[in-house]
């Protein structure tokens, strides 16, 4: 029996003065907190048996990836498959009273929660997420590999491997920023996932 293990990392706090919903939008790196994040992060991954690391080809999970990547030893590997979800509200303000999703121009984008009818289907997100999963169990296995992705793609992979139907509240997400979600493999069965927060106290 091999055992491989998988391990999601959401990036890190992103800097965003403007409290935008930035998606796939260029531009947004890190903020100082971030960074620190991103570092705490890559402490706990010390003494860890992985041999492969790939990250989101956006900004804010490259930098994220670059202090595990130098904790382990290893280089980073870019997999469009565990980008952001796309999204049509993107380098809007979608929060708050100043929310650009008051203007009934948006609502036509908000008439099917369940698909959802402003982005990126769920479905979509899991089956790309699933495929990057099973490319990073085929370079690490029987070791460990990690994948530096963002809150929605990991929390689709939560949802499937616990049971759930994918549509949900984002209020019911676990994924908090720098957060390590591990799926452990036997073979090419998964056994059990584990969810850890490296980076709480930052």
């Amino acid at each position: 029996m091999v055992q491989t293990t998988v391990h999601l990392v959401r990036h890190g706090e992103v800097y965003n003065p403007r409290k935008l919903l930035y998606g796939r939008l260029p531009g947004f790196h890190l903020s100082d907190r971030g960074r620190k994040m991103a570092a705490a992060t890559a402490v706990s991954f010390m003494g860890h048996d992985v041999t492969y690391l790939a990250a989101s080809p956006l900004e804010r999970a490259q930098e994220t990836a670059a202090p595990i990547a130098e904790v382990l030893g290893v280089g980073i590997h870019t997999d469009e498959d565990v980008i952001e979800s796309a999204n049509t509200f993107e380098g809007l303000r979608t929060k708050g009273l100043r929310s650009q999703l008051l203007n009934p121009i948006r609502w036509r984008h908000m008439t099917n929660p369940l698909e959802p009818s402003w982005g990126e289907p769920y479905e979509a997100i899991l089956e790309r997420m699933q495929r990057a999963i099973a490319a990073a169990r085929g370079h690490a296995r029987g070791h460990e590999a990690v994948l530096v992705s963002h809150q929605l793609p990991i929390v689709m992979v939560q949802r499937h491997t616990n049971g759930k139907r994918l549509p949900h509240s984002p209020l019911n997400r676990r994924c908090e920023l720098a957060s390590v979600t591990s799926l452990f493999f036997d073979d090419d069965e998964l056994v059990r996932t584990t969810y850890s927060e490296p980076a709480r106290r930052v």
